[in-house]
């Protein structure tokens, strides 16, 4: 393959180096130019014919026309008078009649005719080779441009394909992973992408659901905590009452006196359970 390119690039930078001119057009364009030693015998810039320009170009056109013209006219200008002088040297002299002239003229006003059509067609052609020559310029001058990127093409791919095989070398895993879904193929780990991603919806929603719930719970949180407070003021009072019974009883004390502290320990008693809602207290 590189081969291959080599070789292409060689061809085309062998083609572009040729001189390429209207005076060679003759010649096979993979032909090898020999170099012109002959001089030119008009008058246009040599440096034109050397390195030809669509200016240039235009100017040698324009030049060529007047010479062309020039040349039938002085063409004509000989040909007459010799044969105006053979008619009248001649011997016996020519002599023309009239109605020879009316053929002539009719011959020629034919052959005038003709020109026309064929100058017309030779304009035709002339502007179908100009447009014909426009647009080969434009594609020469595209193949030179694309030549250009084609050069440096070559060494673009070497550079890349390293970079690939350094990158595909940097992905290929040291060791087995101990998560499995890491080495899932695309299809698979799409679906689990999906699945995760169905969870993380639904958790949200229960997010959402209990952030909404968050300020009715905590009010009523701060409502338990207020009528806890005097419960727990109470439960103090009654296990300080206790306490001051068993250590009374320990002490041996009077039977008077253990029935007293009993008794206020189970009034205090009913009397936080009926606050609580529990039993019902009579008077």
């Amino acid at each position: 393959m590189a081969k291959d390119h080599e070789e292409t690039l060689a061809a085309l930078s062998n083609l572009q180096n040729q001189e390429l001119s209207i005076i060679r057009l003759s010649e096979p364009i993979s032909a090898t130019h020999a170099p012109i030693t002959a001089k030119r015998s008009s008058d246009v810039s040599t440096d034109a014919f050397e390195n030809p320009s669509p200016a240039s170009l235009d100017a040698d056109l324009g030049h060529y026309k007047e010479l062309f013209s020039k040349l039938r006219f002085s063409y004509l200008e000989q040909v007459t008078k010799e044969k105006f002088l053979r008619a009248i040297v001649g011997d016996p002299p020519l002599i023309v009649e009239h109605q020879e002239n009316v053929e002539l003229e009719a011959q020629l006003a034919e052959v005038k005719a003709e020109l026309k059509a064929q100058k017309a067609e030779v304009a035709g052609m002339v502007e179908e080779l100009e447009r014909t020559g426009r647009e080969l310029s434009r594609r020469y001058e595209n193949i030179k441009i694309e030549t250009a990127k084609l050069c440096v093409l070559p060494t673009q791919i070497s550079t890349l394909q390293t970079k690939l095989a350094q990158l595909q070398q940097a992905q290929q895993p040291t060791s087995t992973p101990t998560n499995p879904s890491l080495t899932l193929p695309l299809p698979a780990t799409l679906s689990l992408l999906s699945t995760r991603t169905s969870e993380l919806d639904a958790l949200n929603a229960q997010l959402r659901q209990l952030q909404a719930a968050l300020p009715r719970k905590t009010r009523e949180l701060e409502r338990l905590e207020n009528e806890l407070r005097p419960l727990e003021v109470q439960k103090a009072g009654t296990v300080q009452g206790a306490r001051e019974a068993r250590r009374m009883r320990e002490e041996g004390g009077g039977e008077a006196g253990q029935m007293e502290l009993r008794g206020r320990w189970l009034r205090g008693c009913v009397g936080l359970l009926g606050k609580g809602g529990i039993v019902g207290v009579e008077g």
